[in-house]
């Protein structure tokens, strides 16, 4: 019901992209030459890639990168996401500031404003249908990276969540580093399996909202690996597990992005493009017509409805409106809980740890090395 799922290869597709996230991960977190390598040497040695194909190298603008991966937010999620990844090394290794306490609040700001980022991005959303249909019942638009997209009201209630899950990040400064002999992980015990499922369910919501064609992979594979490695070993390190993989998977993005644009391992669509499949419409067409209307100026114009519409698609919103409103519930229960366990402990849950006691948190602890 979420995904419009033809062929194995699509699975396939999926399963290779979860593989290849975990185990660049592990390679990336276990020793420090593997996080510089990852984090460090490769993006440096893909920045002048891009540098070079953007001034006519490596085949100009017929580069899939130039061509393809142009707009700014892309490049800024990967850097941004990179720069969080050598902060967490930073700080797991107290290597310079990284050993000082007020650089501990680091992984709550990168945190905060990627999300905020993500909540701008719904709102932008939610206007831009406004704007053509007078209300927020749902009108579609095209995006400049070429992405056909169906603003409403579920933006702004995945953008309301966003802005809880902010407030659902605890013990912000209680952060370690694990005990094990290569110093592997940042761990940050207070963010537990509350915290983890709240984020999870409304950043799916935002990549099905925002990144449509591109959400199989930097939605579900993306998200189910950091949340897969710590629930089964590497308890604690999530948000370093997160920041880690979502790198990776810019860079990789950013690099191939055909990989997920045509062929057989092509992302799936969603189901909010009602009979897309049925019509033979592929994720290269979608983009190929959208970035067309964008480029004459018609992105947020009724010409995106028409352009759909001539298309064959029928839009199909419910399951935006159904993860929309299970991403507010789960994030304001998480809040609820904290709350109450802020006032039963009598602490700031902000400044302390406030889930002490739970099985996450103790499991957490049980890896991390005295401060």
């Amino acid at each position: 019901m979420i995904f419009q799922i033809t062929d194995l290869w699509q699975i396939l597709g999926w399963c290779l992209v979860f593989a290849g996230l975990i185990l660049m991960n592990e390679l990336g977190r276990r020793s420090k030459a593997g996080g510089m390598l990852i984090f460090v040497i490769i993006p440096l040695i893909l920045t002048v890639y891009y540098i070079l194909a953007h001034v006519g190298m490596f085949g100009g603008r017929a580069n899939p990168t130039v061509a393809y991966m142009d707009g700014w937010f892309h490049y800024f999620k990967l850097y941004a996401a990179d720069i969080g990844c050598v902060g967490f090394m930073m700080i797991k290794y107290k290597w310079g500031i990284g050993k000082e306490k007020w650089f501990k609040w680091y992984p709550w700001f990168i945190v905060s404003a990627n999300i905020m980022i993500a909540n701008v991005s719904d709102m932008e959303s939610a206007l831009a249908a406004l704007s053509i249909s007078g209300n927020l019942s749902g009108a579609w638009w095209a995006s400049n990276e070429g992405v056909f997209l169906y603003g409403g009201w579920w933006n702004v209630l995945n953008a309301i969540a966003g802005m809880i899950n902010i407030f659902c990040m605890t013990g912000c400064v209680h952060l370690y580093t694990s005990r094990d002999a290569n110093r592997s992980d940042m761990l940050w015990p207070d963010m537990t399996i509350w915290f983890i499922v709240a984020y999870d369910v409304w950043n799916f919501e935002y990549t099905y909202l925002n990144l449509p064609t591109h959400t199989w992979y930097c939605g579900f594979a993306l998200l189910l690996a950091p949340t897969v490695a710590n629930a089964l070993w590497n308890k604690g390190a999530w948000i370093q597990n997160r920041a880690n993989t979502l790198a990776i998977w810019c860079m990789w993005a950013q690099t191939v992005p055909l990989f997920q644009l045509k062929g057989r391992f092509a992302a799936v669509l969603p189901t909010v493009y009602g009979g897309a499949t049925q019509a033979g419409i592929t994720t290269m067409d979608l983009y190929e017509k959208a970035i067309a209307l964008y480029s004459a100026g018609q992105g947020k114009t009724a010409a995106a409805g028409e352009a759909i519409a001539a298309m064959g698609i029928t839009a199909d919103p419910r399951m935006q409106g159904f993860v929309a409103m299970l991403a507010l519930g789960i994030n304001a229960l998480c809040l609820a809980v904290i709350i109450k366990r802020s006032i039963i402990m009598g602490k700031n849950p902000y400044a302390n740890e406030v889930f002490v006691g739970t099985r996450d948190f103790d499991e957490a602890m049980a890896r991390a090395e005295s401060n």
